[in-house]
């Protein structure tokens, strides 16, 4: 695991000058990579590549990058882990091929040498960025994971292409211009919190797309980021295996099940390959007590896990998580987690995510993920199920919808949106002692107003996408209409597909790619901590998607059910035969009390108002409504928050 940077410079101007370029380039990457660097350019400055190494497997100089082939035509850079290479390495050694050292990225040459850069990367399972320079053709070619587990930023200007990790080592180097924000970018952010790929928060700059590869000439430049994004060429798609899955279905239920134990066990053992200190992260959800068990069982031996505590009761699964510990027999660690320690941690937030990011989960994960590092270089998580086999809350709540979507007439939901939500908040204060005591606070005029919203729009795929927005960026966004392509919105979508498929895969190549693994890679990251994810190993991925409905959700609207299942197996089902209770923190109280002033710092009608981006109007009133408690505006309140950090460490 590591992080890496380059550039092509079309202007070439020599090796030594080169290398000067690229040196603060790989250093703005130091937490990617902790225990060495290695720099390398062409003789003429005109292709330079760097890398920053966390060490995990073949810990020697002989696993150090940038490396060349045995040949000498292929030179690399790679971040992220090649998942059973060992296997690979053998069948290279029983042809004859010799090998200076153990790890994987010599395997991947070697492979690269055999099959070319395609054919090498299409036999490769792992989580990976990657670029490589071909001395015969004069050609660096970029490819990235199918999942989209590891990132790749590329940016055109100024005769040069930049890359990186992450957009910080792009703004390193002193010969990229810094690029200008991107409206369109930025409508997209306050929508869903994230800035979707391909775009990024900057005009120029592109985020190669999850199971992608690029080819660039060192000798011809491209245009410009659209010119770059039409060389894009696809080597696997979750559409292909979503279709694919589905007409390969296994009917029979434990036949199914028992052929997904088998794939994920083997993601287990293969991600179990490591020269350093493992670990586990676990919630006390389905997702992490399944790794978990399996990982302990594979493993043969008491493994570490790890959780954070909260102190409010209804965010909290760490008395969970201990019990289940205890019956897997595994060294457990907790950590908890004050609003002290939060707001100590919001201040790094722009450090962490040099790109706008607002999932309030970023806190917990970056704390966790030092109390990690602490003890393991290397853990496993339990991230992919939701996706593959419908395990959020949000699903069931949008199947309900849709079929209240089928019995209203249109026009009463499109009336009802217009209404102001106050008229809601006066008639559920007459109704409120009639409602049951458990849905009391459940009920608001704001939650009642953004029901009618969704079910105003008239088609699904709308409805969701209103369903899962923040802000309507033409409000909003000075200068915008809010109409940006996106995949909620205009990805096609795998048939035959219902409404739950149509959910789990939008969200596996949005929500997964640019939110939770983004989450995941930056907080580990800047612990110098590797997590890898058995849940979202492509064959498990393959394999989830060839199961049955009925093992997705149930009949009463639970979800994951083949995980359940599986776990079944491991664990009694009283450890974990609950309600899901995701990974959060309350940041509606927090932002009232503890993170109140630093936060009406940030969202002041004269901050925001002298950007020139945002109507300060808008969100002075948020703020006073959650002020007041007439409303809770936690979420959208966020991810002003955090792009006013990210604007005031970025854009000075």
């Amino acid at each position: 695991m590591c992080g890496i940077a380059g550039f092509i410079n079309y202007g070439p101007q020599g090796s030594a000058s080169a290398r000067a370029a690229l040196k603060p380039m790989i250093d703005s990457l130091i937490h990617r990579g902790p225990d060495a660097e290695g720099v390398w350019a062409d003789d003429e400055g005109r292709v330079a590549l760097g890398h920053r190494r966390l060490s995990i497997i073949d810990v020697s100089e002989a696993g150090a990058q940038p490396m060349d082939s045995a040949s000498g035509r292929y030179t690399i850079v790679f971040n992220g882990e090649i998942f059973g290479f060992l296997d690979a390495r053998t069948a290279f050694e029983n042809a004859g091929v010799k090998f200076r050292g153990h790890s994987d990225t010599e395997v991947l040459l070697a492979a690269i040498e055999r099959d070319g850069i395609d054919g090498a990367i299409a036999e490769s399972a792992g989580m990976f960025a990657i670029a490589v320079y071909d001395r015969k053709r004069r050609e660096v070619t970029f490819v990235r994971d199918r999942i989209g587990k590891k990132p790749l930023y590329i940016g055109v200007g100024n005769r040069k292409l930049v890359f990186g990790s992450e957009l910080k080592a792009l703004i390193a180097n002193p010969e990229f211009e810094r690029p200008s924000i991107d409206r369109e970018a930025l409508g997209l952010y306050v929508r869903y919190g994230y800035v979707p790929s391909p775009r990024t928060i900057y005009e120029g700059v592109i985020k190669l797309p999850p199971g992608s590869c690029l080819t660039v000439s060192v000798d011809e430049p491209p245009a410009s980021s659209a010119d770059l994004l039409e060389g894009v060429r696809t080597y696997w798609s979750a559409f292909d295996a979503v279709a694919n899955g589905t007409k390969a279905c296994i009917a029979d239920e434990t036949e199914a099940l028992d052929a997904f134990e088998c794939t994920l066990d083997r993601a287990v053992r293969e991600r179990l390959v490591s020269d350093v200190p493992l670990g586990v992260f676990l919630s006390g959800g389905i997702d992490s007590s399944l790794i978990a068990a399996r990982t302990q069982a594979i493993a043969g031996q008491s493994i570490q896990t790890l959780t954070i505590r909260f102190g409010e009761a209804r965010f909290n699964e760490a008395d969970f998580a201990a019990e289940i510990a205890q019956y897997l027999g595994t060294q457990h660690l907790e950590l908890t987690l004050t609003p002290q320690a939060a707001l100590d941690a919001v201040q790094e937030m722009p450090r962490v995510f040099d790109e706008p990011f607002a999932d309030p989960s970023q806190l917990p994960t970056l704390l966790v993920s030092r109390l990690a590092r602490e003890h393991v270089t290397v853990v496993l998580s339990g991230d992919g199920g939701d996706e593959i086999l419908g395990g959020y809350g949000r699903y069931a709540m949008m199947r309900k919808m849709e079929r209240m979507a089928q019995r209203v007439p249109s026009f009463l939901p499109k009336l009802a949106s217009a209404v102001p939500t106050s008229v809601f908040d006066h008639g559920l204060q007459l109704a409120r002692l009639a409602l049951p005591r458990g849905m009391r606070e459940e009920v608001s005029g704001d939650r009642i107003g953004k029901f009618c919203e969704v079910l105003s729009h008239d088609n699904f795929r709308a409805r969701y996408r209103e369903f899962i927005s923040q802000w309507h960026p033409d409000e909003l966004v000075l200068g915008t209409s809010g109409q940006a392509p996106c995949a909620y919105g205009d990805a096609a979508v795998p048939a035959p597909s219902d409404h739950l498929k149509t959910l789990m895969y939008l969200d596996t190549i949005a929500y997964l790619p640019d939110d939770v693994l983004v989450k995941v890679d930056r907080t580990s990251m800047a612990a110098s901590l590797e997590v890898r994810s058995p849940l979202l190993d492509y064959r498990v991925f393959e394999m989830a998607w060839r199961m049955p409905d009925s093992l997705r959700v149930s009949s009463d609207g639970v979800g994951k059910v083949a995980l359940r299942r599986l776990l079944e197996r491991h664990l009694p089902k009283e450890l974990f035969d609950r309600p899901k209770q995701g990974f959060s923190i309350p940041l509606n109280d927090w932002l009232r009390g503890p993170l109140r002033t630093f936060a009406g710092d940030m969202l002041s009608s004269d901050r925001i108002a002298r950007a020139g981006l945002f109507d300060h109007r808008l969100v002075e009133r948020r703020w006073s409504e959650h002020l007041s408690g007439r409303r809770n505006w936690g979420q959208q309140l966020w991810t002003l928050i955090m792009f006013e950090l990210w604007k005031d460490r970025w854009e000075q």
